[in-house]
């Protein structure tokens, strides 16, 4: 009791695991804990976690956010501590488990629980029983149900509720795996025929023995589904709104009609409590034997508890329990249950023989599967597989049995019985793997088993988990008794974007394969956002594939990029893009065109929501057709805007005026209408025009009414929709006072969030945005003039992540910052400085809880606000109207002063930079020139001629240290951030050719190549394994003597190719992976003797420009040329307008790009050369000179973990002055 004078609890000094155990007598609702420290001593507990029992026996952790909760304690004897439980708990018995005492003294406390009694009604089911709930008439008809139950469950299978009518309408509620099914039909017809049916799935490990609760809420179609607090509401499909069950409803199976005992399922084992249909309590009803109640088989009034306990072997690599094998010896038989999620784990191992030999008996995980093997003695290993895919968390059961002393005949029965003949027995059965057991040899020590075991039995003997864990002398470690610690790490979904969940046992990875999407959680676009940003990089018309929301809902469409002089327009079609010839319609009876458009209506309004101007040509000619009525105006023809509303207007931008464009433009052939047609006259006539209005884009249906009278007749043609422009890149606000700011509503960000903006600022520091929660908060600063920190909180104490800018931030210059949180990581960049990413523990809080408003450019303190130009800002692919909420912001002004205000103003990524009175075009990290960088730079290279470029900073391959010590099987599925983005224009006439090769130390490769019939070949070599990989976009020469561009992004395990041909445009398959070849590919290593003779323009790879930096500073250090280069202008090619052909390979299906052994990739790089691959033995010149350039001196210290940036986003300052090279050195060719 708290506050009283002696008393107090301590545990032992040598227990391992100290618990205090209560036992409440009966079961109760628990809402609150208190602690206090031990009186009269300096013992408390300062953490603890809690653990609660129905039993006894099954022991289920208290949790918050699907975490295992940590409670903090005190921090001296006498303060009382006390903490009201988020989620109350029924319960009998409750466990404290304390993990750390008094610094000052030890483990020692004082305990009070708070809570009320709870009564249940239960019902427990063996397997054979059910009970039925009659209708008092024949059927009945809900157009509402609510279904409320808790259940307990000794299996994964199950039928908990079933009802159904005559006329095909179902509900089903049922266990399978250990996950909750509803299945809910309501249409007048059999599902097997129609397919109408509707099944929604829930929850996961519900087989463990533990309470769960669930309810189901129906109105009409509409449906909640809830269980243990998480809801999924879906709506039935059909057209019926009522549920019509004939005569009754079933609980814990489904009878089989006419034979009682028999069942169609299999049916529920285990206990349900407080089960109410429809406000009808059916086992009190039960209870007091009603008539409405009818029992099948045994069932009981009172829950049974499992007789099974299960233990839990928390670490790979130092669990292990071992166990005396006394019960016989003359033979040995092991019979076990395990669940886990992990590939790889030593089960148990027994040693047969401690002969100088010694002979061990192994049965571990492997890829997933059981291997019994024997190892070591004289004679060869014995090995035998069996089962698959035994790491999906169910349980699985194991024997082993041995015979007759042999050590042959390995036998396999099924799931999963080994039975070994003829083999002696040792003295010890080990579980798991003890790392400190000189006198025994683990094999794979690194690999113990992580997981759940029950139902241990040795010689046919159960071992009593209990009384090993109270045996002061048990041989055990890293282990918890009485409890299985298992967690579903996928669900909730927390991969984004349809991307697949694959997990361990102590934490889960998303594999992002194919989706479009990469990070941690599948949350970034890999796709440009617009047209504008494939112009900013210098490419050319074609058709691409943007995401127009980044990460919002949206996926991926394909659009046409048309660039011009002055803008790019994004062009998307329709179905019927020809002239149609109109004839025979009237207004009653109209010629109606309907339009389909290549992208989705979704995909269409955000694509004229986001650009600046948008505009369709209604091409129309007339010969005695009429748009309107010339007696009274009535419209003859119409057609319908993108939300279906009529309109009547055809041309120009005022959609309230009902004119045509020669009536706006002046020029109508009879001034006394409005429309050329309206004139009502023999000949052909013309009424083309340009709809603009945005809000009004597309048209979705067009209808054409006159033309019916004699010599009547109408040409139709509706042009594709084109935009430009991207309205919200300088959507820009000022802020000029401290106490000012702009607010939004909420952030969504409990899972995920990313965070984009620009800002250019004088001020020493400010709050870039904030937004807070009960105790949850998240904030984006510059908290001095040379650090910006991204902090969050999610209730467990702040998270801060900080970058260092060598240069000050605050010179008025615009600056990028990107900012990502989700329930894996939190990353932060500015400029092109490296990502600094923050990786979260897999137990701890996730949900970020946000409640208030979002603060921009301030605090709800009104304190530290923002000074100075914020732009372009964007949440979770969402960009916010600053522009447009400053207009009545006292404090903050629309717009920002500045000359670098245009997204035109530098072109092929040059950076525009603030000058006193004008600006200037910093192109130092682009491959082009000039004062806008428009300029290509190119060079003429003849025969032996060639470059070599060292790059200054490792490749963005690298892995980081927990990507190589994630769990076998992990490192495919891991989500890769290596990419490059390589582009280069060239013109030859010769072939074979080697253009671009770029190396690892490791001999790691890309390789960039045109083949003896002129084609181009992309070569990776990124795992060893596998060998090299082979990528053509086509087959065509383009060994023309043509000017050719060629850009190559990879991403991941995603690769993409354009080639941009000045003349014409071919068709050019999706790229696919030829087989894997050597390194010393003969093809490739003639191209490499050859060299590449010809032209090339405007090299660049990620942020390095070898090309540019050879012909405008050939004394660099980083720099060797070899042979004559001289400067050529045929790179100004790239300039024109031209087509091209997009090409894009992913992994679906395939596998070409994996980065299982992509670690510490750091490139090295070249464009054409005679030298190419440090393997190729026939090369030994060139490798002389490869190892003459390289420097190797020992890499120096990096905190924290440092990523290469994105080239997304705009480069780092020129200031930034890095002309030596770096001692982790790269080379390049050309």
């Amino acid at each position: 009791m708290m506050n009283k004078s002696g008393g107090g609890w301590s545990p032992n000094g040598d227990d391992q695991q100290p618990w205090l155990q209560l036992d409440l007598q009966d079961r109760f609702k628990v809402t609150s804990i208190a602690t206090q420290g031990r009186w009269g001593s300096s013992d408390w507990v300062t953490r603890y976690q809690l653990q609660y029992s129905d039993s006894g026996r099954t022991w289920r952790p208290y949790r918050q956010e699907d975490v295992i909760w940590t409670f903090i304690g005190n921090s001296d004897t006498d303060t009382v501590v006390q903490h009201k439980l988020p989620h109350s708990i029924r319960t009998r018995y409750m466990r404290l488990l304390p993990l750390e005492g008094s610094p000052k003294g030890g483990m020692g406390l004082r305990l009070e629980v708070y809570g009320c009694t709870y009564k249940s009604d239960v019902a427990d089911f063996d397997g054979r029983s059910a009970l039925l709930y009659r209708f008092n008439q024949k059927s009945t008809s809900t157009v509402k149900d609510v279904i409320s139950l808790r259940f307990r469950s000794h299996q994964a299978e199950g039928v908990l509720v079933h009802g159904e009518g005559q006329r095909g309408d179902f509900l089903t509620l049922e266990l399978q795996r250990g996950r909750l099914i509803l299945h809910l039909n309501l249409d007048d017809a059999k599902p097997q025929s129609t397919g109408r049916s509707s099944s929604v799935m829930l929850g996961s490990l519900l087989d463990d023995h533990h309470w769960h609760s669930v309810q189901i809420e129906r109105f009409n179609k509409h449906v909640n589904f809830t269980v243990d607090g998480h809801t999924q509401h879906f709506r039935c499909l059909g057209q019926e709104d009522t549920l019509e069950i004939d005569y009754e409803l079933s609980f814990g199976g489904i009878p089989l009609p006419g034979k009682p005992g028999t069942f169609l399922h299999e049916n529920f084992h285990g206990c349900i409590e407080n089960l109410n249909y429809n406000g009808v309590n059916v086992i009190d009803m039960a209870k007091r034997r009603k008539p409405q109640i009818y029992t099948v088989g045994n069932v009981t009034f009172s829950c049974s508890e499992s007789s099974s306990v299960a233990v839990t072997f928390l670490s790979s690599t130092g669990s292990f329990l071992m166990l005396p094998a006394d019960y016989s010896m003359e033979s040995l038989s092991v019979r076990l249950q395990f669940r886990t999620w992990n590939q790889e784990g030593l089960l148990f191992s027994v040693p047969l023989s401690l002969d100088p030999d010694p002979i061990n008996l192994l049965l571990q995980l492997s890829q997933a599967r059981l291997l019994l093997s024997l190892s070591g003695g004289q004679q060869n290993s014995a090995q035998v597989l069996s089962g698959q895919n035994l790491n999906d968390g169910q349980w699985h059961s194991i024997a082993v049995e041995n015979r007759e002393f042999s050590l042959c005949n390995l036998v396999l029965v099924v799931d999963v019985v080994f039975d070994l003949k003829d083999s002696k027995l040792g003295f010890s059965i080990v579980l798991g793997c003890p790392l400190f057991q000189c006198d025994f040899n683990c094999e794979n020590p690194n690999k113990g088993y992580q997981g759940c075991l029950r139902l241990l039995f040795i010689n046919n003997h159960p071992v009593d988990i209990l009384q090993i864990q109270q045996e002061t002398l048990s041989n055990y470690s890293q282990i918890s008794f009485d409890v299985c610690n298992i967690q579903d790490r996928c669900l909730p979904i927390l991969c984004e974007h349809s991307g697949q969940c694959i997990q361990s046992w102590d934490q889960f990875y998303c594999d992002c394969s194919g989706t479009g999407y990469t990070g941690a959680t599948c949350h970034n676009s890999i796709y440009e956002r617009s047209c504008e940003a494939f112009r900013k990089t210098g490419s050319q018309s074609s058709v691409f594939t943007i995401d127009l929301d980044g990460s919002g809902p949206l996926e991926h469409t394909q659009v046409n990029c048309t660039m011009a002089e002055d803008k790019v327009w994004t062009v998307v079609g329709h179905d019927h893009m020809r002239i149609i010839d109109i004839r025979g319609s009237t207004p009653r009876s109209p010629f109606v065109l309907i339009f389909n458009y290549t992208i989705s209506p979704y995909h269409l309004r955000s694509l004229v929501t986001s650009s600046e101007h948008c505009q369709q040509e209604v091409i129309y000619r007339c010969r005695k057709s009429r748009l309107f009525d010339t007696w009274d105006g009535t419209p003859l023809s119409w057609w319908l805007d993108r939300d279906g509303v009529k309109r009547t207007y055809w041309g120009g931008f005022l959609p309230g005026v009902q004119q045509c464009s020669c009536s706006l433009d002046g020029n109508c052939r009879d001034m006394n209408y409005f429309c050329n047609c309206d004139a009502d006259q023999d000949t052909w006539a013309n009424d083309t025009g340009v709809l603009s209005y945005k809000d009004h884009l597309p048209l979705s249906e067009i209808a054409i009414g006159d033309t019916n009278r004699t010599n009547s007749q109408a040409e139709l043609q509706i042009g594709p929709l084109r935009c430009y422009g991207d309205r919200f890149f300088w959507n820009s606000a000022s802020f000029y006072q401290e106490s000012s700011y702009l607010h939004f509503p909420t952030l969504q960000a409990e899972l995920s969030v990313d965070i984009s903006l620009f800002f250019k600022t004088s001020a020493l520091s400010g709050v870039f945005l904030e937004n807070l929660g009960v105790r949850d908060f998240i904030r984006l600063e510059l908290s001095s003039p040379y650090t910006v920190n991204l902090t969050f909180d999610l209730g467990d104490g702040p998270v801060i992540i900080t970058v260092q800018s060598p240069v000050a931030l605050n010179d008025r210059q615009w600056h990028y910052i990107r900012a990502e949180r989700n329930v894996k990581e939190a990353s932060l960049q500015v400029d092109s400085l490296p990502l600094k990413l923050n990786e979260a523990p897999s137990e701890r809080p996730y949900r970020l809880q946000l409640s208030s408003q979002l603060f921009v450019g301030g605090t709800a303190s009104r304190q530290r606000g923002f000074l100075g130009c914020l732009r372009a800002l964007i949440i979770n692919g969402v960009t916010l109207d600053l522009y447009e909420r400053a207009k009545t912001t006292p404090g903050v002004n629309s717009g920002c002063p500045g000359h670098c205000t245009s997204d035109s103003v530098c072109h092929n990524g040059g950076r525009c930079v603030e000058e006193r009175s004008s600006y200037t075009c910093d192109c130092t990290q682009t491959a082009f020139d000039g004062p806008h960088c428009r300029t290509a730079l190119a060079a003429s290279f003849e025969s032996g001629s060639s470059v070599l470029y060292t790059l200054q900073e490792p490749f963005s391959g690298i892995l980081n240290e927990e990507a190589r010590r994630s769990p076998a099987g992990f490192h495919d599925a891991d989500v890769t951030k290596s990419q490059e983005k390589v582009s280069f224009g060239f013109l030859t006439h010769h072939v074979p050719a080697l253009i671009l090769t770029a190396h690892t130390l490791d001999q790691h490769y890309l390789a960039v190549m045109l083949t003896s019939n002129g084609s181009l070949q992309i070569q990776y070599l990124l795992n060893k394994e596998k060998g090299t990989e082979k990528f053509s976009p086509g087959s065509s020469s383009l060994a023309d003597g043509r000017f050719h561009w060629v850009k190559i992004n990879r991403k991941g395990q995603e690769l993409f190719v354009q080639v941009s041909l000045c003349l014409h445009s071919s068709s050019c398959p999706i790229l696919f992976p030829v087989s894997g070849s050597d390194t010393t590919d003969k093809e490739l290593v003639q191209a490499g003797l050859r060299g590449f003779i010809g032209c090339l323009s405007s090299v660049q790879f990620n942020q390095a420009t070898p090309l540019k930096a050879a012909l405008q500073n050939s004394q660099s250090p980083l720099v060797t040329v070899i042979g004559r280069l001289e400067a050529s202008s045929c790179g100004t090619i790239s300039s024109l307008n031209t087509l091209s052909n997009t090409h894009t390979h992913s992994d679906q299906g395939k596998d070409p790009l994996k980065k299982a052994d992509q670690n510490d990739l750091a490139l090295i790089g070249g464009v054409v050369a005679a030298v190419v691959f440090i393997t190729l033995c026939v090369l030994a010149i060139i490798i002389h000179f490869l190892y003459r350039h390289r420097r190797t001196s020992a890499p120096s210290v990096i905190t924290g973990k440092m990523h290469r940036p994105s080239m997304e986003h705009p480069p780092y300052r020129a200031a930034l002055d890095l002309h030596k090279p770096n001692h982790d050195s790269k080379e390049y060719y050309i």
